[in-house]
């Protein structure tokens, strides 16, 4: 197949071209850096926002995985607030109004989400069907993301948003910040520890990448999660178990409220209550 990823230099991105492109697979990543060309994978530069050459690689793709916007692992200001909703709008924007200029468009374009986009649940978990989506500055961005991916009117393209869970794997994503806690004692449960933490590990997003696209009849909006959340406490005490430490200190909300100052991020990235179930995987439609 020939696949094109854009946001594919992360850690996401970047596990999923080196997964397709061991499976032969032809890989062309979009990226705002240049990059020599790796194995299968080829880098074009696009600016995410303007319509340029690099549109022809869009011809005859078989799949087209949009994982483009600024991380939200960082404080929330204004200016930070706005360049993570505007680089989400952006890019797909520019994709949808670029797959309407091709002869041959992608055969299925999957555009990331997030889970986020359920509101604090500690009374049951939200899935497809029946979660409830709230309202604040995350949930918003999910929303408008979501609402800017439908509104792209291409006809002969199949559709997917991906709500991925919190993205874990060895190279890279979240676990690298919760094993350096656990490695200086610092892995204990956060906070009261009964916030929910759904979760998903990197190559079961591109497993079911893998079972959407060879199953034409799914399409919409899918959770990648695990089917078994845990919460935070559970969680702390699985990743110790798994480096073979046997404490780790609590830490309390407010010295979470001061940690995540330090380092520039916000606590409701590990305080929320995510609880997350994949329903329309698990019923495979």
């Amino acid at each position: 197949m020939k696949i094109v990823i854009t946001g594919g230099s992360g850690f996401i991105g970047t596990y999923l071209a080196e997964y397709f492109a061991e499976k032969g697979n032809e890989i062309i990543i979009l990226s705002r850096q240049q990059h020599p060309p790796k194995n299968k994978i080829k880098y074009v530069f696009w600016d995410a926002r303007s319509l340029g050459d690099w549109k022809d690689v869009l011809e005859n793709a078989d799949m087209l995985i949009n994982l483009t916007g600024k991380s939200v692992n960082c404080r929330y200001t204004e200016k930070n607030k706005k360049e993570i909703l505007e680089s989400r709008i952006r890019s797909t924007t520019i994709l949808g109004t670029a797959i309407n200029t091709l002869q041959h468009p992608p055969k299925i374009w999957f555009n990331a989400a997030s889970a986020t986009i359920y509101r604090h649940a500690d009374d049951y978990p939200q899935d497809e069907l029946t979660g409830e989506i709230g309202s604040d500055f995350s949930m918003d961005v999910c929303k408008a993301w979501e609402k800017c991916f439908y509104e792209q009117n291409v006809q002969h393209t199949r559709k997917i948003v991906l709500r991925m869970a919190i993205t874990l794997g060895i190279e890279g994503g979240v676990i690298l910040r919760f094993k350096n806690l656990v490695r200086f004692g610092l892995g204990g449960k956060m906070g009261h520890g009964e916030q929910m933490m759904s979760w998903v590990h990197v190559e079961d997003i591109a497993r079911s990448i893998e079972f959407l696209a060879a199953n034409e009849n799914m399409n919409g909006i899918f959770n990648i999660s695990s089917p078994y959340p845990l919460n935070n406490d559970a969680f702390m005490r699985a990743i110790r178990k798994a480096m073979g430490i046997t404490f780790g200190i609590p830490t309390p909300r407010w010295f979470l409220a001061f940690g995540a100052f330090l380092i520039g991020t916000e606590t409701e990235l590990i305080m929320k209550s995510r609880w997350v179930i994949p329903q329309k995987l698990i019923r495979k439609n």
